[in-house]
This record gives structure tokens, sequence and C-alpha cells, in this order.
């Protein structure tokens, strides 16, 4: 992709980044101030969103530069910005939201498919789809699970661009969400930032991870 092609996308990300706060206040039940997973008040400035947006719309770009579901990825990126900054607020992932990732998801990756003559793919994307939101329904009832169904649903919704994009990459968004928790939760821990008991998002972490993987795969 072309340097003008980056900095075009940049530029609509940083646009995007500017409607979140916006978006999520909609969705929001919590005040401004009452994050659950408080970040630090240098991160909550007025720039941190069109900052965030930039560069996962700029990752996104350069790691699917060629990809017909390019579109797709930006789209269900930018839905997953404000159900992060939701999830942060108040610990809920509202149905709408995801409902709305879905369908972006399930319909774009439908019209890629047609358009570049690649069912097999489409059929990767609902096969990681169902691989995804199997694996998160067995880890929400196992006994002690913190894991919600709202974060089932957003995994399952994410399994989508992740199945297409194959085996590794659906693979990697499964596994890294939960690897960056745990490191998360480890290090609050140790901060004496949060107890054990203390409810923390997931959503955050499994659309970073499903980044990542879109990246690194």
């Amino acid at each position: 992709m072309s340097a003008a092609a980056l900095v075009s996308i940049a530029l609509l990300g940083t646009l995007v980044g500017l409607v979140v706060p916006l978006m999520s206040r909609r969705f929001a039940t919590a005040d401004a101030g009452s994050w659950a997973f408080a970040p630090p008040q240098p991160f909550r400035g007025p720039w941190v969103a069109p900052m965030v947006a930039a560069s996962v719309f700029v990752g996104l770009a350069g790691a699917a530069a060629d990809d017909p579901a390019l579109p797709v990825f930006l789209a269900v990126g930018a839905v997953g910005l404000v159900l992060a900054r939701v999830d942060l607020a108040c610990l809920r992932l509202p149905d709408p939201l995801v409902l709305v990732a879905g369908l972006l998801a399930l319909g774009g990756l439908t019209v890629a498919a047609v358009l570049s003559d690649a069912p097999g793919r489409l059929l990767g994307a609902l096969g990681g789809a169902a691989v995804a939101g199997t694996a998160h329904v067995l880890l929400a009832v196992l006994p002690g699970s913190r894991l919600g169904f709202g974060d089932v649903k957003l995994a399952t919704v994410l399994g989508l661009p992740l199945g297409w994009l194959g085996r590794d990459a659906l693979l990697a968004g499964i596994l890294l969400p939960h690897v960056l928790q745990g490191v998360l939760v480890l290090g609050l821990l140790a901060a004496r930032k949060v107890h054990r008991d203390t409810a923390l998002p997931l959503g955050p972490a499994l659309l970073t991870g499903a980044w990542l993987a879109a990246l690194l795969t």
C-alpha cells in the first residue's frame, strides 16, 4: 500500500476516533468519571481516542493491504473501539453494538467473497466464528469463570474476520486476549491496583488480541 493511501487511512481513523467518545457515551451507563478500569489521567485526554483509532486503522491497512476484506476489518475495528470504551466504562458490551459488528462482518465478508470469487474464505470465516464462540462458551461455563456472555458474543463475532484470515490468525486471536488479560491482571495485582475479586473488562483484550493476530499472522 502506498504512503498516500496509508496517510488517508490514518486520517480516516483519526476522524473515527473523534466520534468514538461521543458514541460510547450513548451506550455507557456509568458516569464519565467512574470507569470500571480507570486508566491513568494522562491517557484520558481528548487526543487519545483519535491516536488509538489511527493506529488501529493503519495497522490493519498495513497487514491486509491486498485483502478484499480490508474495508470490513476497518468497519469492525471502528465499532470495536466503541465497544472497548463502553466496556472499560461500565463492564458492559451492549448487544446492539455487538450485533452491528456481527452484521458488518458477516455481510461485508460475504460481499468480499463474492467479488473475489473466494467462497472457501467465507466458509473459513463462518468456521472461525463457530470455533471462537464454542471455545468461549466452554470457558464461560467453567466453575468460577468470570467470562460473561457478552464476551462470548463478541468473541464469536471476531471469529468471522479471524477465520477469514486463516487458521493461524484464528488460533492467535483466541489465545492472545487471555494472555494479555492474564499479564494485565498480574501487573495490577502486583501494583495493588486491584484485588483478586475485582471485576475487569475482557472486551478490550478480545479486541486487542484480534487486532494483533491480524497483524502478526
